[in-house]
C-alpha cells in the first residue's frame, strides 16, 4: 500500500500530537493524586461492615449533630427505598459535614440545586462539607436505580435560620 507524502505527514502527526495529548493528561493525573483516575470513592478509604452498620458509630445514632458553633454533622444512612434519618434540619449559613453509608445495594445522595452528590456504597463511608446560603426545604434524591421501589427514594433536607 502507498502512502502519499502529505498523508504520511499527517498520519505521524496525528499519532505524535495523540501521544503527548494522553502523556500530559496522565501525568497531571497522577502527579496531582487525583482519585477518580484510581477508580477510589470520592471521600476516601473509610471502610464499614455493611453487616453491623446499625452497632457502628456515628451510624448507631443517624441525624444531625452539632460539632462545635459552625460546624455540624448529619450522619445518613442509605437503605432500600429511604433514607435514616427521614427528615433533617440544619441551620442556614454553617458548615454541614455530610456522612454518608449503605446498607445493602449502591445508592447515591444528591441535594438538588446544590453541589452535594454522594455514592452510598456498602462497606465504604463517603463524607461531604456543604454551606446552604439560603432557607428553605431542598429535595434529596437517590441517583443510583436501587430496586423496584427506587422512585420512592427522597426526602427533604429543611434549612432554617438560626
Amino acid at each position: 500500500m502507498h502512502f502519499h507524502k502529505y498523508e504520511k505527514i499527517w498520519l505521524i502527526f496525528g499519532i505524535l500530537s495523540l501521544a503527548v495529548f494522553l502523556s500530559i493528561v496522565g501525568f497531571t493525573a497522577f502527579a496531582h493524586g487525583n482519585e477518580s483516575v484510581l477508580c477510589l470513592p470520592a471521600g476516601g478509604m473509610d471502610t464499614i461492615d455493611p453487616e453491623k452498620v446499625s452497632e457502628q458509630a456515628p451510624f448507631d445514632k443517624p441525624g444531625v449533630r452539632q460539632i462545635d458553633e459552625d460546624r455540624y454533622e448529619v450522619v445518613v444512612v442509605a437503605q432500600a427505598f429511604g433514607y435514616d434519618p427521614p427528615d433533617i434540619k440544619v441551620p442556614v449559613g454553617k458548615e454541614i459535614i455530610f456522612t454518608l453509608t449503605s446498607t445493602d445495594v449502591v445508592h447515591s445522595f444528591t441535594i438538588d440545586n446544590t453541589k452535594v452528590n454522594m455514592m452510598a456504597v456498602p462497606g465504604r463511608i463517603t463524607h461531604k462539607s456543604y454551606i446552604f446560603d439560603k432557607p428553605g426545604k431542598y429535595l434529596v434524591l437517590c441517583n443510583e436505580y436501587c430496586g423496584s421501589g427506587h422512585h420512592y427514594m427522597s426526602t427533604e433536607i429543611e434549612v432554617y435560620e438560626p
